[in-house]
């Protein structure tokens, strides 16, 4: 059973992370920015000494891809399945996760997506470009999910010069 105040943290994180889609937005973004950001994940998470895989994709295309030492082959599978939920459906696989368990149904089982190919669990953001729409995906797999997440949302609020004040996960 869930303990109280689940509803109420499933409800402020999601519309925090709305928040953070609103605000996370890039004028352009290309293969550059793309290479800066996934250094970005790399010297935000060595900081910490823990051990992450970091994917950053632009169009379909895997622009950064770096397992830092001490993580296993699984982390690189999951950083590819929550790639792929953010691909599919535009929206943060911490979201997504979120809104499955608050509403007791997955739209990716409903779209007949099976687990082997999608993870709804937090670390992969969506990269959005004013004007162009979803262009890519940063994904962060290795710490519990919801320390993913923040990790990817700090270091897009850095490349893109956004201001987190309000829109940080309490």
């Amino acid at each position: 059973m869930v303990g109280a105040g689940y509803g109420e943290r499933v409800t402020a994180d999601l519309d925090c992370i709305d928040e953070q889609l609103r605000r996370l937005r890039f004028e352009a973004f290309d293969e550059d920015t793309a290479w800066q950001l996934g250094c970005d994940l790399q010297r935000r998470v060595a900081e910490l000494g823990a051990a992450v895989t970091i994917e950053v994709r632009l169009a379909g295309t895997t622009v950064f891809l770096h397992a830092m030492r001490g993580t296993v082959p699984a982390n690189a599978d999951w950083a590819r399945r929550k790639r792929n939920a953010v691909e599919m459906l535009h929206r943060p696989s911490y979201a997504v996760g979120l809104e499955a368990r608050d509403s007791g149904r997955s739209v990716l089982a409903e779209m007949g997506i099976e687990d082997r190919e999608v993870a709804s669990h937090g670390g992969a953001f969506p990269i959005v470009v004013d004007g162009v729409g979803v262009v890519g995906v940063a994904t962060v797999s290795g710490l519990p999910q919801r320390q993913d997440h923040e990790r990817v949302v700090e270091a897009l609020a850095e490349r893109c010069g956004a201001d987190l004040t309000g829109a940080r996960l309490s």
